[in-house]
């Protein structure tokens, strides 16, 4: 069998989908590897590395689509597909809510495309959820740029010329991203508050420290596989209420909410963010869905009244060597439902919770 590693053309695609500590496991599979040239530079590793450690590098895919059985990447989806053979397989988070036009392409040149972003929260499936593994690091990630962009110290200090007062942050959604980025901003010695729907996460947030903010209801405030749910009215009113009060006091704010296939909800109103105290960061980890804060634009950083608003695209990207080796073995884990380990051959087995979940199909 081979597989092709496709090099990302997004700008802010810094990861790549296969490190050389996987090649081997790999071969042993089955798998000739093909990585296109340059594909693993923005993640520090170079073709020489993927050489050594047993890669064929690839100057021109269009030459070698003909004979791959397994295309991966990290968010490309765009190749020349009528090169490519058919009964091939492509995966990557291929974002099927935002981008079925190009998820369609591939479906009608007879590839298969699985997502991995629709992985199930099982725990058979732990070891290939991306979007767990990922949002780990952008919850990382938020709180030390919130720290770059802040004009104040993190931690209370006492000091003979008086005492610095520990910089507040507030942590909207607390799922992976979310406890991620109330355990670092803890560590650096922030006073961190955190809010979500869902009251599951309450025991998770007070166990690290932080004040749980809750908009109590008798509605179920989650799905089955444990993300957030889209709330009601009435609730929304609440909701609203409660974050307006706490924002105004806080130095940062970072907003973690999304819900799978969904825009992503506004917590963060225009209102809110102008009784923000000027020097406050809002960090908005849902930007690339549209952003929790209704200022927030994708890609850019924006300040409104002195507070200032960063809604990168790609938050797990900053961390492109510790991303890609989390993400490479996420996507190694996946794969190895697919082969055939007698046969040395793709077997898709749609008897299979996580392959017959993450195939996308009209």
């Amino acid at each position: 069998m081979k597989l092709l590693v496709l090099k990302e053309t997004n700008s802010s695609e810094n990861r790549v989908a296969l490190t050389t500590d996987l090649i081997l496991k790999y071969q042993k599979l089955g798998f000739e590897i093909l990585v296109e040239k340059s594909a693993g530079e923005k993640s520090a590793i170079s073709d020489e590395s993927y050489v050594k450690a047993g890669a064929i590098i690839v100057q021109n895919i269009a030459q070698n689509l003909p004979e791959v059985d397994v295309i991966i990447s990290v968010q490309r989806n765009e190749i020349d597909l009528s090169k490519v053979k058919k009964g091939a397989v492509f995966i990557g988070m291929l974002n099927p809510s935002f981008e079925k036009e190009k998820i369609d392409k591939l479906i009608d040149a007879e590839i298969s495309p699985f997502a991995l972003e629709l992985v199930p929260r099982i725990t058979r499936a732990q070891t290939m959820d991306v979007l767990s593994s990922q949002s780990n690091l952008a919850g990382y990630v938020a709180v030390i740029q919130a720290v770059g962009a802040m004009q104040k110290c993190v931690p209370m200090m006492m000091t003979a010329a008086g005492t610095v007062a520990a910089a507040k942050f507030m942590i909207l959604g607390a799922g992976v991203a979310g406890l991620q980025a109330i355990a670092t901003a803890k560590r650096l010695g922030g006073i961190v508050s955190a809010f979500d729907v869902r009251a599951a996460a309450k025991e998770q947030v007070q166990s690290l420290g932080a004040k749980f903010i809750e908009v109590k209801s008798d509605d179920a405030s989650e799905t089955k596989g444990g993300y957030a749910k889209e709330m009601d009215e009435e609730y929304k009113k609440r909701q609203e209420k409660i974050i307006f009060d706490t924002i105004i006091n806080q130095d940062v704010v970072i907003a973690t909410a999304l819900i799978p296939g969904k825009k992503a909800p506004i917590l963060i109103n225009e209102e809110m963010v102008k009784n923000m105290k000027a020097g406050s960061i809002i960090i908005d980890l849902a930007a690339v869905n549209g952003g929790n804060c209704q200022l927030t634009k994708k890609g850019e950083i924006v300040e409104i009244n002195g507070v200032k608003i960063i809604g990168h695209e790609n938050f797990p990207s900053f961390v492109s060597v510790d991303a890609s080796k989390l993400y490479a073995k996420n996507i190694f884990n996946f794969i190895e439902l697919l082969v055939d380990k007698e046969k040395k051959n793709i077997a898709i087995n749609l008897e299979d919770e996580i392959i017959k979940s993450t195939l996308v199909l009209k």
